[in-house]
């Protein structure tokens, strides 16, 4: 006799499998948005709304530091860092579960720091978490890309 439970088990896995690639293709494309509509918050110096973004433990890794959320939004607030325009080139996301995305993004930044503007190639890592069903940045990181241009 076969196990009626066993193959009920199966066959909702099976129909399940579409669902969840659906909802994670979902999820992908909902953090896409939110990291193209960051870095417009950043050229706009929109400090307020990048505060709402940042998860309260959130680190930001540059090339002259690691600090957390605080002195981040200070920092863009009083214009220590101009993130004028972030060129994106590429964007890869990985979709940990329902609550935990990582997004890769190659770019050509361009960034007033201090009273000098500069232009840099980097990978852009951001780790996004669901808190209340909000997505959260929890870790911003630049790591400069060695190019021959």
């Amino acid at each position: 006799m076969i196990n009626k439970k066993l193959i009920l088990g199966v066959l909702v896995a099976f129909f399940s499998i579409p669902i969840a690639m659906a909802q994670s293709a979902d999820i992908e494309q909902e953090i896409k948005q939110l990291s193209q509509q960051k870095w417009q918050w950043m050229a706009d110096k929109d400090a307020d709304k990048l505060a709402e973004l940042f998860h309260e433990k959130a680190k930001f890794v540059h090339m002259g530091g690691t600090w957390g959320k605080d002195r981040e939004v200070d920092i863009i607030r009083s214009g220590g860092i101009h993130y004028k325009e972030a060129d994106v080139h590429e964007t890869m996301v990985e979709v940990l579960n329902d609550k935990t995305a990582i997004l890769w993004n190659r770019i050509t930044l361009l960034a007033v720091v201090g009273n000098n503007e500069v232009t840099n190639p980097f990978m852009v890592t951001e780790v996004y978490v669901k808190e209340n069903d909000n997505w959260q940045l929890a870790d911003l990181t630049f790591s400069k890309l060695l190019t021959r241009d």
